[in-house]
């Protein structure tokens, strides 16, 4: 467990709101960069019967929820809404199942009816795990001097990079990223997370769903908080704020002023000389000093030649 993680950012309107408001922004994982992030293959271990009831388990979730929200909005609330939010939710499963099974017929399939219809009910899970596959994601490292992420994430280390740590009451819950092994989720292990709630096996489904990443990224030794989706309050400890080479005075004056009122280190990141390397110092003085400036003429600064005739 790192003492601190950190998140590197580009510096533009949203980001210096953020801290000001000490918010993060939880990402839709669909939004992700790499497109088989939290996109698990699901394989079948697993009877028919207990495909359906899993298909039938996350349909029924799904839609009696999206019912649910979609009455409250419209300032329709109750038991009678409940009862036809449950109905819809188990109608729609239903008849789901239905057309699985009449698909499975299709004689252009070159297995049983019986494996046809197991492959659908397969394809149909993974298509419903991904569509609420909707928590938000916060993802941050465990280092401030990566020269990647500095590029990929920091605008080509014009950005900043935010250091937090966990010293918050309650103390937040941080989630390591797993790099390599297999992208895949066997439907035994999503029967006891969803139909019998088993504990453990949320746990796995939950980090083979959004902690299990390729292993070329483990460069980014990431970890991960989770919320709603979108911006919300940090619930990690806002502590120091790294700028990186190429992040302008201008903005490093601009942020060092506009949370100057907080206890907030304050550093700037330079090359170690003969490396690729970098390190950082919390010597800002020249910089601050020579800020804000005001423009002058040379007649301002000189005087006027007319005075010296």
């Amino acid at each position: 467990m790192p003492k601190k993680i950190y998140r590197y950012q580009p510096f533009n309107a949203l980001s210096l709101d953020a801290l000001c408001h000490d918010q993060l922004y939880f990402s839709e994982p669909n939004q992700f960069n790499d497109p088989l992030d939290c996109k698990p293959a699901v394989i079948n271990d697993s009877d028919k019967s207990t495909l359906r009831n899993i298909l039938i388990a996350l349909i029924e979730k799904r839609v009696t929820g999206e019912i649910t929200n979609s009455l409250k909005a419209a300032k329709v609330d109750g038991e009678k809404a409940q009862t036809h939010a449950h109905r819809q939710g188990k109608q729609e499963a239903d008849n789901e199942i239905r057309n699985i099974a009449y698909h499975a017929t299709n004689p252009d399939y070159e297995v049983s009816i019986e494996e046809a219809e197991c492959n659908l009910l397969t394809y149909a899970i993974q298509a419903e795990l991904f569509k609420q596959n909707n928590r938000g994601v916060c993802c941050l490292s465990e280092e401030y001097n990566n020269p990647l992420l500095w590029s990929h994430y920091g605008d080509q280390h014009k950005g900043f990079c935010v250091g937090y740590s966990l010293d918050r009451n309650p103390k937040p819950k941080i989630n390591k990223v797993d790099y390599g092994g297999e992208r895949t989720v066997p439907t035994s292990l999503i029967a006891k997370a969803i139909l019998h709630q088993d504990d453990q096996a949320k746990g796995f489904l939950d980090g083979q769903m959004f902690l299990r990443k390729a292993k070329p990224w483990q460069y980014e030794k990431e970890w991960r908080v989770f919320d709603r989706i979108g911006l919300q309050d940090s619930p990690l400890k806002l502590e120091e704020i790294n700028f990186g080479l190429r992040c302008p005075d201008a903005v490093i004056h601009a942020v060092v002023e506009a949370l100057k009122a907080r206890d907030i280190k304050f550093y700037s990141m330079y090359s170690v000389w003969k490396t690729f390397e970098l390190d950082r110092t919390d010597d800002l003085g020249e910089l601050r000093a020579s800020l804000p400036r005001t423009s002058r003429s040379g007649i301002e600064i000189f005087g006027d030649p007319k005075d010296n005739y």
